[in-house]
């Protein structure tokens, strides 16, 4: 039955209170690995795998806890996770050994995999209506570019309050209310029983490909810190998950019931939109990750006012995205909004990148490149969103949904990793040159800004060149005024599930053009 407006609200409020606990967890921890490194006794080397464990099991299993979603029911799949995520939260508080802590770290991360996969097809599903559903984005969009920034915040504050066993400890009410709310707000979406068993569409060998085949990539892209892109184990893993991949398109392409269609990328809108947001992604984390590392190497910052620096980043995208970006793209066009803002994201890069290796005013080096950031990503993010799902039927919202995250993920890893690289091989440079350390880690991270600032540069003209509204048959070539590509797509969209049953007939024209 229909929702009311209330009602659409309180489960939007319960899938972003949900979301928001699993993307706090991906970097509340960041800062506080000292403390963990000291109280659990782990080697240097170890340690990373406090993050690498989540991540890992987070990007690997994205893409196969979005197709089951489809076939099961995303509320299932959604309030599963929701529980083996708190659960796992509980080992990790408790956990007095670093074998422990990296085992339900993994858990966290397959955990994290399932709600994340399900709930923006969710967002989809509840808003159908372009009005709404911009506004749901905005929403959305906050809680996925935000989480991070005040992952930080809350992980210093927590940290230096109390103990680290506490940024795991407040993911239990959490997830138990958004659980348990999610039983009461959110409908069963099931498959009809007439639909045939969801387990003929299941695909386990091309489960088994793909989930290892990422899981496979990621690690070999972290590992790359340890051994570098160059040694002879990063070739012969890079080549493992090529081969794995490759068989599982193979396998997609013959399979009866395939577990991620093909047919999906025939559609420029999912293909750009996840291949510019993962470009976007990949530049993007480098602000978080290089600049929390300058704050704290080269100007000295504690882990709270790391937090605190960061803070008007998050502050600001709350803004831009709640507040503004919907409308902007309601009058505007989600193209339109995107465009500039991921021109914008690089130039707060370049900002960057003229950091002084000595002693940084807050106001005047570090403060103007975070509110340039959260703009840039406050409306950039929405836009993408919009455009990355606009072709989302309700048979595979929950895969797009999974596919979109799976980008992001990968984008994420491949990004940090390449960034972190280039960082240290020009830092280990300038040393050997007889540079000072401060001097050293700036050159490195001045390095790592220029080269993010290239990737967001890239990301626009693949966004300009992709990102079009397809011209329909008899329309005319140009058309004056801003266009909302999200809406004419959405509107193909719309005639082709009326066609199949799903939604009624497209609205006339001139209902269309007030919309």
């Amino acid at each position: 039955m229909p929702l009311s407006s209330r009602s659409r609200g309180a489960a939007l409020a319960v899938l972003s209170a949900g979301t928001l606990m699993i993307i706090l967890d991906g970097t509340i921890v960041t800062v506080a690995l000292p403390s963990i490194q000291h109280d659990l006794g782990f080697s240097q080397s170890a340690l990373a795998w406090v993050v690498n464990a989540y991540l890992i099991a987070f990007a690997g299993l994205l893409l196969l806890s979005g197709r089951i979603g489809d076939l099961i029911g995303r509320r299932r799949v959604l309030i599963g996770g929701l529980a083996a995520f708190t659960a796992a939260s509980l080992a990790c508080g408790l956990a007095d050994s670093a074998g422990l802590l990296i085992a339900a770290r993994f858990v966290q991360g397959a955990a994290g995999a399932m709600v994340s996969a399900v709930s923006l097809g969710m967002v989809i599903a509840l808003y159908p209506d372009p009005r709404g559903r911009g506004r749901a984005m905005g929403v959305y969009s906050f809680v996925q570019s935000a989480g991070g920034v005040l992952g930080l915040l809350a992980g210093g504050i927590l940290t230096q309050a109390v103990t680290w066993h506490w940024i795991f400890f407040v993911n239990l009410p959490i997830g138990a209310g958004a659980a348990l709310l999610s039983l009461r707000l959110l409908s069963d979406d099931r498959p009809a029983s007439g639909s045939g068993s969801p387990v003929r569409g299941a695909d386990a060998p091309g489960a088994l490909l793909v989930t290892a085949a990422l899981m496979l990539g990621v690690y070999t892209i972290v590992g790359t810190a340890d051994h570098g892109w160059t040694s002879a184990s990063t070739a012969v893993l890079g080549a493992v998950t090529l081969a794995l991949l490759a068989g599982f398109l193979v396998r997609q392409a013959r399979a009866a019931h395939p577990l991620m269609p093909l047919r999906l990328f025939r559609s420029r809108l999912v293909t750009g939109a996840n291949l510019v947001q993962a470009l976007m992604v990949a530049g993007g984390f480098g602000f978080q990750f290089m600049v929390t590392l300058y704050l704290q190497r080269v100007q000295g910052y504690d882990p709270l006012h790391i937090g605190l620096a960061i803070a008007p980043t998050g502050l600001v995208i709350g803004v831009m995205s709640l507040a503004l970006s919907a409308r902007l793209g309601a009058r505007f066009g989600e193209r339109a909004v995107l465009l500039p803002s991921l021109a914008l994201f690089a130039c707060g890069f370049l900002l960057l990148a003229r950091v002084p290796a000595g002693h940084a005013s807050y106001v005047g080096d570090i403060l103007p490149a975070t509110l340039v950031f959260g703009v840039a990503f406050g409306l950039a993010m929405p836009a993408l969103m919009a455009l990355g799902m606009s072709d989302a039927t309700p048979a595979d919202s929950g895969l797009i949904s999974g596919v979109f995250n799976t980008a992001q993920q990968i984008g994420a890893a491949l990004g940090l990793a390449v960034l972190a690289a280039l960082a240290s091989a020009r830092t280990d440079r300038l040393t050997a040159a007889g540079h000072l350390l401060p001097a050293a880690l700036t050159g490195g991270y001045h390095l790592a800004f220029l080269v993010a600032a290239g990737l967001l540069a890239v990301a626009t003209v693949a966004a300009a060149v992709l990102l079009r509204a397809p011209v329909r048959r008899g329309a005319p070539a140009a058309v004056s005024g801003p266009r909302d590509s999200a809406a004419a797509d959405g509107r193909s969209a719309e005639k082709i599930s009326a066609s199949r049953g799903n939604r009624p007939a497209a609205e006339p024209k001139d209902r269309r053009a007030r919309a």
